[in-house]
């Protein structure tokens, strides 16, 4: 080997910067640790709310000592921001795709338009995007265009003021729509600067917010996010902030009234229409019993049904119309939402808009407000005029947000407050809808743009809101489409067992290679060990985020670079069997060694880039870390092994590559494969037709991925029975699904449930159904805020809901078909990469065929198998990063056999294609049953001990190493001699002609 110094120098950099970019999370670390210590000590777990407390406490430690210089110069501060990140699944918080709502900026750009066409569009374009993989902007040009005579440019649609300067009533709608496109784009864009300000100011450390291509989508990741209501708050909310003038309640109090008793009326009429159905179906011991209920007409709540939900009326003077309980909101909202209702509205308010306002803490009742509207439906004065706004106190010590308006806003504000103070009026304050306060003017007009919020804020809920504020408003509603929230204790037995499944099957593989290659497998055990360390170190440089599946590409690297040594060592055994010199044996078997390896890693490398390309969250964690592993695996097995083991025989001592036990161990082996291969056919057969009739009748258990809806993984105190606690959610949820995932104490729980609807009072509702409805299954002292997967109250949580996913329906379609994309993507690829290397379609062919077989058989199995073994077979994404591991896996075993194959056509031109062929797959059993073994100890090392989130994956990967070992010997090698037999074709590098090929070809028949 050329340049060992240059080597070495570069090994030794390598592996320093490697532990120079670990040594941050050490010191974060460390850090951390004694804040944790510090909170314990100070709060014990007396104190109420002593988690919430504990966190505030660590965070004011960090705080105090972030620039405080803990080793070398380094600063904690410092250290945070370069320390290898932590995933969802391993630190908890939570992991959200929010839709920025594509429908809502067109209506904004077309200035609200009411145009028949332009809305028809709009509606067609959403009812398509459910089942389409184009953006909703696409699709609704295309409905557009559909509509005869209907133009973009048209001043009822685009060409509006806001935008003359770019749209003329002259242009053609293909002129209008880049326009459109660059205006919607600049939107999203800025709706991303809003979240990143807003999130970079809440103070998560390691957030990831990016943007999801040109879907409008945004994918944002908060590690170690406990507050998870304040998250989803602070994330959706719009800050269309507002100031509108309001009448004083005695001018509304009337048509209250008057709207109560066009309600009764209508009710009454809708009741009558009921009785007299029911009246023709009813006899006369009915009758009776039906005028005794007319009797009980004249009860308040049915006489006036509006009136009666009024918990009390405001003050004549007052903002205040009325006051209701919260649960009766709808009801409200639904009574003067009634046509006849608003159209009895006196001429002088008929522009009148009704707003709730910000309920107390704790309270059940909420402030009805009437605003002075108008016919444009816009405010006289929005928050697009805020240049500051800063968490204060008021006059009376309670907290506030104090605000400061532009030029611009400070002559309206002044202007707004001169008339209030004047007239004895007030004016409210509306943030997204929501009165937060209405004061009164006392003092004359307000000058210098100055404003306050007051409510019942808590100061982090002032500090929220004045960011917001700061941050701007997003330009349209953001709603989460996909979610997933982890807690704290679960993240932390993630961890627990990932370290625990990564150290076990790291030290059976250190200890396999020692046992099967001795000495040499030992040098081999120093190179796997650097490996590891340049795999976590280049994680930690390149800022990427270390997940459980991360761990599980990690250790399966183990096994990938155990393969490569696997290959030089068995290459080296052969050479020094033909009798050559040690010095010899190994320079030339690290050459024969080199072709296989560097095509086996180039296949799962393919893989890994399209499980990148097409992955989201966790897949792409672990397709990183697998890339990663492959660059490091193939530097480490063919320079750093290389370097050790010369280093040992340069003084003339001798290496052997075997123990005593197991130096004769598959030598001379010479078996018949291809005399086997109908026997073969014929088990592959039976196995195919069994796993697509599964799929044809039984099909898969697709997970919420697929399908859409939520999932929740719940624990309980005790043992519970799925089947039981299943019927009993029915009664409350109309489709629900519960499985023991684990323990038999702990239940994962899908049910799609109102999925179609969007917001966190949905998401908030359900959850609290799921516990109402498991309320007997709980202790009877766990409260839904201990229950809910937001709980702060305990971050140690060991019962109640430990993680939520929600997927929408629309995201769901759109990962199936790039799952599906990346699956067809990954066979294409390898085919055309083993057509190219290997020159003939015949390989290829066996290898795809082997493939495609090799993942029948796995989804056959998880098909047959789902609801009878004791752990998730759910078809996810992590499912799909298996099934594309499998891929790579099985092509790696192939392409090794399939390189053997082509050696021997070369090296012995006299041989029949079926000794030759029979000769080439025996010489790899030796480095198949090793590699294999060692995958396999991997492999059930993290199924048993790697925790019960990824154990249905490691299932695949396991059956995979299985059949993919399989499916090379007996599925793509006789394939390929089956076809290159029928035609006749020269394997070699030197040309023969056909004839004599096809002569060989009859002589062995």
């Amino acid at each position: 080997m050329q340049n060992k110094g240059l080597i070495k120098l570069f090994a030794i950099l390598f592996g320093l910067v490697s532990i120079y970019q670990l040594s941050f999370t050490f010191i974060a670390g460390n850090v951390e640790s004694k804040a944790e210590e510090f909170a314990q000590n100070k709060i014990p777990e007396s104190v109420e709310n002593y988690a919430v407390k504990r966190d505030l406490e660590v965070k004011n430690y960090l705080d105090s000592v972030a620039k405080e210089p803990v080793f070398a110069g380094v600063t904690y501060e410092t250290a945070q921001q370069k320390e290898l990140n932590k995933g969802l699944d391993l630190k908890g918080g939570i992991n959200v795709i929010l839709q920025i709502s594509v429908p809502d900026l067109l209506r904004g750009l077309s200035n609200d338009s009411k145009d028949p066409k332009f809305n028809e569009a709009l509606s067609n374009a959403g009812d398509r995007r459910s089942n389409s993989q184009d953006n909703y902007l696409e699709l609704f040009f295309e409905e557009f265009d559909k509509i005869e005579g209907a133009k973009l440019a048209s001043p009822d649609v685009f060409g509006t003021k806001a935008l003359a300067d770019e749209v003329n009533f002259e242009m053609t709608n293909n002129e209008v729509k880049p326009i459109v496109r660059r205006k919607i784009n600049e939107s999203i864009t800025s709706a991303f600067e809003v979240l990143r300000e807003r999130i970079d100011k809440f103070g998560v450390a390691q957030p990831n917010i990016q943007r999801l291509g040109d879907s409008g989508r945004i994918l944002v990741e908060l590690p170690g996010a406990k507050d998870i209501s304040r998250i989803k708050t602070l994330l959706q909310s719009t800050a269309q902030l507002e100031f509108w003038d309001v009448y004083k309640a005695g001018e509304v109090q009337q048509y209250i009234m008057t709207a109560d008793q066009i309600v009764s009326e209508s009710l009454k009429d809708t009741e009558a229409l009921k009785e007299e159905a029911e009246a023709t179906e009813t006899d006369e011991e009915d009758l009776e019993e039906l005028l005794s209920s007319s009797e009980d007409s004249t009860d308040f709540s049915k006489s006036n049904p509006l009136l009666s939900l009024v918990a009390n009326l405001g003050a004549q003077e007052g903002p205040v119309v009325a006051t209701f309980a919260v649960k009766d909101t709808a009801k409200v909202n639904e009574y003067l939402a009634m046509p006849k209702v608003k159209s009895a509205l006196p001429s002088d308010k008929k522009f009148l808009q009704f707003a709730w306002g910000k309920p107390a803490k704790n309270s059940e009742f909420i402030d009805l407000y009437a605003l002075i509207n108008n016919r444009n439906n816009e405010p006289q004065l929005s928050g697009s005029v805020i240049t500051d706004a800063q968490q204060t106190y008021n006059q009376v010590g309670s907290v506030a947000v104090s605000m400061q308006m532009n030029a611009r806003g400070a002559k309206i504000w002044e202007d707004m407050t001169g008339r209030a103070s004047a007239q004895g009026t007030q004016i409210a304050i509306v943030l997204d809808n929501v009165v937060y306060s209405a004061p009164g003017v006392s003092s004359g007009a307000i000058s210098g743009g100055r404003s306050e919020i007051t409510g019942d804020f808590t100061i982090q809920e002032a500090q929220d809101l004045a960011n917001v504020l700061r941050a701007g408003k997003l330009p349209a509603s953001a709603d989460i489409v996909q979610s997933e929230i982890v807690g704290p204790s679960l993240g932390q037995e993630a961890i627990d067992s990932g370290i625990n499944s990564f150290m076990i099957a790291l030290v059976l593989v250190l200890l396999w290679m020692i046992f099967y290659y001795g000495k040499a497998g030992l040098y081999a055990d120093v190179a796997l060990i650097l490996n590891i360390l340049l795999i976590f170190g280049v994680l930690s440089g390149l800022g990427a985020t270390l997940t459980l599946p991360g761990i599980a590409g990690i250790v399966l690297t183990i096994g990938m670079s155990v393969d490569a040594n696997v290959l030089i060592f068995e290459r080296i055994r052969e050479e020094l069997y033909k009798g050559k010199a040690q010095a010899d044996a190994i320079k030339d078997g690290f050459k024969n060694a080199l072709s296989s390896i560097l095509d086996a890693n180039v296949t799962t490398g393919l893989t890994g880039i399209i499980l990148l390309t097409f992955g989201t969250g966790p897949v792409k964690g672990f397709a990183t870390t697998l890339l990663i592993g492959i660059l490091t695996s193939l530097f480490t097995a063919i320079f750093i092994t290389r370097l050790l083991i010369d280093g040992y025989g340069k003084n003339g001592k001798s290496l052997a590559f075997s123990t005593g036990v197991t130096k004769n161990f598959f030598q001379n082996v010479d078996i018949k494969f291809l005399s086997k291969r109908k026997v073969a056919y014929i088990i592959s057969a039976i196995a195919l037709i069994v796993s697509i009739g599964s799929l044809a009748t039984k099909g898969l258990n697709e997970g919420v991925d697929f399908i859409g809806g939520r999932t929740y993984t719940v624990r309980f105190d005790q043992g519970v029975n799925p089947t039981e606690v299943e019927n009993h959610l029915l009664e409350t949820f109309e489709s629900i699904e519960a499985k023991t995932y684990g323990a038999d104490s702990q239940l994962k729980i899908t049910t799609n449930y109102r999925i179609n609807e969007e917001g966190d009072a949905i998401d908030k509702e359900i959850q609290e159904k799921l516990y109402s409805s498991l309320k007997e299954y709980l202790p009877a002292d766990l409260t839904y805020a201990q229950f809910s997967v937001e709980n702060t109250a305990d971050a140690e949580a060991k019962l109640g809901v430990m993680s939520a996913v929600k997927v929408g329906p629309t995201i769901a379609d759109d990962i199936k078909t790039a799952s599906f994309y990346a699956i067809f993507g990954s066979l294409f690829v390898v085919f055309l990469y083993i057509l190219i290397r290997f020159r003939k379609w015949q390989f290829s062919l066996g290898a795809v065929v082997a493939v495609t077989h090799d993942v029948i058989i796995v989804l056959g199995l998880f098909s047959l198998l789902y609801g009878v073994l004791p752990f998730s077979l759910e078809i996810d994404q992590a499912f799909i990063a298996a099934i594309l591991t499998v891929i790579g896996y099985s092509l790696n075993d192939t392409v090794v056999v399939f390189d053997r194959v082509r050696e021997y056509f070369n090296e012995h031109t006299s041989w029949p294609m079926r000794k030759l062929i029979d000769s080439s797959v025996s010489s790899t059993v030796s480095r198949t049953v090793n590699t294999s073994l060692t995958t396999l100890v991997v492999l059930l090392a993290i199924f048993i001990f790697g925790g019960d989130s990824i154990r249905g994956f490691m299932f695949a990967l396991i059956i995979g190493v299985i059949v993919g070992t399989y499916s090379s010997v007996f599925i793509a090698t006789p394939i390929m001699f089956d076809t290159v037999k029928k035609k006749g074709i020269d394997l070699t590098d030197s040309s023969k002609s056909n004839e004599e090929e096809e002569e060989s070809t009859q002589t062995v028949s």
